[in-house]
């Protein structure tokens, strides 16, 4: 858990006296590892895109952060259970998703990608040779989802709390192919030795928004306006730079 401490008070010379800006107090999920996106670097610091995206964006809302560390089938239950205010972990903006939180507007937009090792040889979009192959995906994401509704009854499907977990399985031989967010493959399956891509990227989903409870529609502006202003400035460009060698701004 790492806590971000943005702007105590921001004092306004007014001709009337003196303003203060109103502070928020918000606690935001991550899962972790998923790196780029969110992952503790060699120091244990908690870091990424989103997580230098989640500090801009409470710096410019003048909000207290406060950042936990959440499993990503925790995620939905735990904003409800108010663990968290917030979700900013890569969840895509989908009907289901909807009809049980509230999302801004999408802040990205990746798509799904697969990878396997350099001796896999299959088209994965040819369901008579992919028949009884094990395909990984992580737990409850849109990539579970696209599998499921398009190869399931097919493949075997295994399924993992962590993209790590995963990864691991891949290295170990006992998983055909998995179907990750593409920028994530890249870092956990392209980093390594023997592994390729496969088959085309895949877009899902609606994009990628911060999530919240239903009733916090006042939180959902403040958190659409911080996001609008750090796209428009130039932040959201520099942080995004970092990571990535395209664009993945909506």
């Amino acid at each position: 858990m790492k806590k971000l401490i943005v702007a105590a008070s921001v004092a306004l010379a007014m001709t009337a006296g003196v303003a203060h800006a109103q502070e928020r107090d918000l606690r935001i999920a991550f899962d972790v590892p998923y790196e780029p996106f969110e992952y503790k670097d060699e120091d244990g610091e908690l870091t990424g895109f989103e997580v230098e995206l989640a500090e801009a964006m409470c710096e410019e809302m003048n909000a207290n952060c406060e950042f936990v560390i959440q499993a990503w089938d925790g995620m939905i239950p735990g904003l409800m259970a108010r663990k968290f205010d917030l979700i900013m972990s890569s969840m895509s903006i989908t009907p289901e998703r909807a009809e049980r939180v509230l999302f801004s507007d999408p802040y990205y937009n990746t798509p799904g990608g697969w990878f396997a090792p350099e001796s896999f040889d299959t088209d994965v979009t040819d369901m008579e040779a992919m028949e009884g192959m094990t395909v990984g995906v992580q737990r409850g994401t849109t990539m579970d989802t696209y599998v499921t509704e398009e190869m399931g009854g097919v493949v075997s499907i295994k399924r993992y709390t962590t993209a790590d977990d995963m990864v691991l399985d891949l290295e170990g031989e006992r998983l055909d192919v998995v179907f990750v967010d593409y920028p994530v493959g890249e870092q956990t399956v392209l980093s390594k030795d023997g592994f390729k891509e496969v088959g085309e990227p895949v877009k899902l989903g609606e994009g990628v928004g911060v999530a919240m409870r239903k009733r916090d529609k006042d939180v959902a502006e403040e958190v659409n306006a911080a996001l609008a202003t750090l796209k428009e400035d130039g932040t959201y460009d520099t942080i995004m730079e970092k990571y990535f060698d395209y664009d993945i701004k909506m």
